[in-house]
């Protein structure tokens, strides 16, 4: 395996270092300058918009994050990028402005987000992009097909897999059978990915300490208070980290 010890030298902060007490919203810009400041790795989220481009952000509405509403795949980048994050005056940052503010000064960890509807086209652009990305960067996502793309289109580019233990009614897209295939991590053959990213609560599940004891990077999200703090020392190599400074 090649050497992925950047991924797991320094905490991750999730989101970004957030803090929307002080006016700093997760995936925002001034989140990212907070995160490098302290000189910690990003963890960041992608959405696509309606023309196909990158966009820095978790969810897939706008409605809880700022004073737009409905789908962010509605409406095109240019459209996109004039929304502030609300009581700010961050900016949705597309995914090259992300890259050019960050500019190779700490690892990022970048993950795709997918409704398992088998479009490919984000999981693409996000490749082209990292790949010619002059800094430590790896891509991820909860779905096993966008890290296909990522290894066909750009097999340099680090890959990871992000999951839990268990796959309840809050993922409706995903049967039985195939959130077992999910927890268990059984996709390895085809996504190839190169690490795991996986629930803290869930960490003891014995695909993830077999993998780990193989030599695997094991990065636990979301590390939030000093009890999972514990179990990540014991069962990761590395945490995703919001609402404290480790």
């Amino acid at each position: 395996m090649d050497d992925l010890s950047w991924l797991t030298a320094r905490p991750v902060a999730h989101r970004g270092l957030h803090d929307a007490a002080r006016g700093i919203i997760e995936n925002a810009g001034a989140a990212m300058d907070a995160a490098i400041a302290a000189g910690y790795a990003i963890e960041l989220d992608l959405q696509a918009s309606a023309d196909g481009e990158a966009m820095v952000f978790h969810d897939f509405t706008l409605d809880r994050l700022t004073d737009a509403q409905g789908p962010l795949a509605d409406r095109p980048a240019a459209e996109l990028g004039a929304i502030a994050f609300r009581g700010t005056g961050d900016l949705i940052l597309t995914l090259p402005q992300l890259l050019e503010r960050v500019a190779g000064r700490v690892p990022l960890v970048i993950e795709i987000k997918s409704t398992f509807s088998g479009d490919k086209s984000l999981a693409a652009r996000a490749a082209d992009l990292v790949a010619a990305y002059n800094g430590p960067a790896a891509l991820m996502s909860f779905d096993p097909q966008m890290l296909e793309v990522v290894r066909a289109r750009a097999p340099g580019v680090v890959r990871g897999i992000v999951a839990e233990g268990r796959y309840g009614p809050e993922w409706q897209h995903i049967s039985a059978a195939r959130g077992f295939v999910l927890a268990n991590l059984l996709h390895w053959p085809r996504s190839r990915f190169q690490f795991v990213n996986y629930r803290v609560a869930d960490l003891d599940k014995p695909a993830v300490r077999l993998l780990r004891a193989l030599g695997m990077p094991v990065l636990t999200w979301t590390v939030r208070t000093p009890d999972q703090r514990e179990r990540a020392a014991r069962y990761a190599d590395q945490i995703v980290f919001e609402g404290f400074r480790p």
